[in-house]
């Protein structure tokens, strides 16, 4: 929001990032911001802009470069007058979420931070220091993205546990948020239901001081930046969801805590990397969870000249529906 608590464009979102001082250096993001994915900046490197799948250099005035000896070389100094300004000035107020590696910032936009890892005794990070590199992701919240899916997944009006299956960068964390949309607020067609999203790395509801940034339904509470596996328990013994969604799930303890999620009566939304079916029977972990059947319906994403498309939906037979 601005000072008179209009809502900012995506614009005025990534440049907010950035000092003014900086922003002339940044224009072509008024043309790329509504398709933009990510700004690389590494100390001593090129900045990139990653568009489409597809990085380009940016001049110091702003303008696409093929070539990085013409490119904007990121400053040490400029680098951390960058995560000064994200910080608000304020690095210790932020020492928490540095030491994830990671910042949610105004718009559900999220900064990956590169550095040296502080440990502690027992080998756990405490915080990163020498801040080398800056990843931000831009967050684009399409809403309707799971319309032609959500028909396929209630049976009798009856939501199934349903698994998004897909290789990195095919949109599954966008298919999840707007499935977690619809099922909160529900529809003419199947009633609201009561979600809880375990949004461990804050991709999801993008939460900035406690307030979700991207719309989760009005039937939606939100473990922000909590663990998989305690999130899911404390969402199952003290908020009674209906439905628990959860992302990225991989590996024996997740499986594990989605069985006690289905034996507690809650319904299930998760995602997992992998490009098929088969893919995903390779990996130990799965073996059971699909050999168990424990959901319904799996829905397999890729991609398709260069486009994100829905590649398959199966049942827990593993057959087309």
């Amino acid at each position: 929001m601005d000072k008179e608590g209009n809502p900012l464009s995506r614009k005025q979102e990534i440049l907010g990032l950035f000092p003014e001082s900086m922003w002339e250096r940044l224009g072509v993001v008024s043309e790329y911001a509504d398709t933009l994915q990510e700004i690389r900046l590494r100390t001593g490197r090129p900045v990139l802009l990653v568009r489409d799948h597809t990085e380009r250099c940016i001049d110091l005035k702003g303008r696409i470069v093929t070539e990085t000896s013409g490119a904007w070389i990121l400053l040490p100094g400029e680098l951390e007058s960058i995560l000064n300004h994200i910080c608000h000035y304020s690095l210790y107020a932020y020492a928490e979420e540095l030491r994830r590696g990671f910042l949610t910032v105004p718009g559900g936009h999220r900064v990956g931070v590169a550095g040296s890892a502080v440990l502690n005794e027992n080998g756990e990070i405490l915080s990163l220091k020498h801040i080398s590199g800056l990843n931000i992701r831009i967050s684009h919240e399409i809403k309707g993205v799971a319309d032609p899916v959500l028909p396929f997944l209630y049976q009798k009006k009856e939501l199934l546990n349903t698994l998004i299956l897909s290789p990195p960068g095919c949109g599954k964390t966008t298919m999840l948020r707007d499935l977690v949309r619809q099922i909160s607020d529900g529809s003419n067609d199947c009633h609201g239901r009561n979600v809880t999203v375990i949004d461990e790395r804050s991709e999801i509801a993008g939460t900035y001081m406690g307030t979700a940034q991207n719309d989760v339904g009005i039937r939606t509470d939100v473990l922000d930046g909590c663990p998989k596996v305690q999130g899911m328990m404390m969402a199952v013994r003290s908020l009674t969801p209906d439905v628990v969604a959860v992302d990225e799930i991989g590996g024996r303890e997740d499986a594990a805590a989605l069985s006690q999620v289905l034996c507690c009566g809650s319904s299930l939304v998760a995602t997992a990397h992998g490009s098929s079916i088969e893919d995903l029977g390779r990996k130990d972990w799965m073996k059971p969870v699909l050999e168990g059947k424990m959901f319904k319906r799996i829905v397999v994403l890729g991609r398709k000249q260069g486009k994100c498309i829905v590649a398959g939906i199966y049942d827990q037979d593993g057959r087309h529906v």
